[in-house]
């Protein structure tokens, strides 16, 4: 066993790009990756199977809230993990639950022991400290487990922002005290990211930089962004962090986004990703493909027989045409949703590994403002 590594390969001289290896216990993880979100342990309507043969996922995202209520803590631990549990032999990151917690406006109360919240399936009442949330994601048997934080809102106040992230930083040492003073579960290595918080202010989110870099942890998360500011505050911001972030430890940004979001932040220096987003929208009819948007819904499409994209080395991309995908989303049946969240996966899957390709080969900053224009046209 041994704690998480980072080899970083190369960086661009065109723009902050990098390219990297991290070791994990579970398999190494080229970077920059993006994450599949398997929220309770599932990649909604997609197997395991197809995500390591179709998707050709590396790592996958839990959601420790939701793992937490269903199946709960008992079950995870006498399955010997989540690995077991839903058959993944590849890492697993978890989130801290956070997220999902401060979006409960209306039923949660935050407080300096942590933050009480009523389910959303039962309404029963629960409380999630740092001390608690680390007992959990040990449980879940992440490989990458992520410290409790505060998602501050946007827009907010500088005041609230402040008082938030220094809480957030407090929580912090307690994740860490508490995850230090504990030992892995089902004999292999866990390790643990702090969060960069505050908001949009610039000045806040140095001072976290600052505070996160200083506890010297395996690699770092930048949060609270995403969540309704500007494209070009996320990129400024994301800019900044990246500066500030110490360059031999992986940076994963959180919940990040469109597939032109994926490029521009990894100009910036960004590592890691994950987002709902390709599998969201493509339950929705929106398909991400290498020649722009398509709304499969569309009648355009009804009696197009081409591949849905044939650019990206996916079997069931090249396999099923955009007049049957239609058909499928027309018509109901589940699996068109399948279908379409495989693809969009294996597009998101495929667009990394090309940023990665070209930052090794010396020329990403070109590509990516060729890839950005191509990315946002609407077919």
């Amino acid at each position: 066993m041994a704690a998480l590594q980072f080899e970083l390969q190369k960086t661009s001289t065109d723009s902050g790009a990098r390219a990297g290896k991290i070791m994990t216990d579970h398999g190494e993880i080229l970077t920059p990756v993006f994450m599949p979100v398997g929220t309770a342990g599932s990649v909604k309507s997609i197997t395991q199977r197809q995500l390591k043969d179709d998707v050709q996922a590396r790592i996958i995202l839990g959601n420790t809230y939701h793992l937490y209520l269903r199946p709960g803590v008992d079950v995870l631990e006498q399955a010997g993990g989540l690995h077991r549990f839903m058959g993944w032999d590849r890492p697993i990151l978890t989130d801290s639950g956070g997220y999902q917690v401060f979006s409960l406006s209306g039923t949660r109360k935050i407080q300096e022991e942590g933050v009480l919240f009523q389910s959303h399936i039962d309404g029963s009442r629960h409380l999630f400290s740092p001390e608690k949330v680390m007992d959990i994601q040990r449980i879940i048997g992440a490989d990458i487990m992520m410290a409790f934080d505060e998602c501050t809102p946007f827009p907010c106040e500088w005041s609230y922002a402040e008082k938030s992230m220094h809480m957030t930083h407090r929580w912090l040492d307690r994740c860490l005290a508490h995850f230090n003073a504990g030992s892995d579960k089902y004999g292999y290595t866990q390790n643990l990211f702090p969060i960069v918080q505050g908001s949009t202010f610039h000045d806040l989110r140095k001072a976290s930089c600052a505070y996160i870099s200083s506890k010297n942890a395996v690699g770092n998360a930048i949060g609270g962004l995403s969540v309704g500011e500007p494209e070009e505050q996320l990129y400024e911001i994301c800019e900044a962090c990246c500066t500030d972030l110490p360059a031999d430890k992986p940076r994963y940004l959180m919940g990040v986004g469109t597939p032109w979001n994926i490029l521009e932040c990894i100009g910036r220096g960004v590592d890691m990703f994950d987002c709902v987003m390709p599998t969201r929208n493509g339950r929705n009819a929106m398909l991400f493909t290498t020649r722009g948007v398509i709304n499969i819904d569309n009648k355009k499409w009804e009696k197009d027989f081409s591949p849905i994209d044939d650019g990206i080395g996916c079997e069931t991309s090249q396999y099923y045409s955009k007049a049957y995908l239609r058909h499928l989303m027309k018509s109901k049946e589940i699996l068109g949703l399948t279908i379409a969240s495989i693809h969009n996966l294996a597009f998101y899957l495929h667009l990394v590994t090309e940023a990665r390709r070209h930052i090794l080969s010396g020329d990403f900053a070109g590509w990516k403002r060729e890839q950005v224009e191509i990315l946002q046209t609407r077919l």
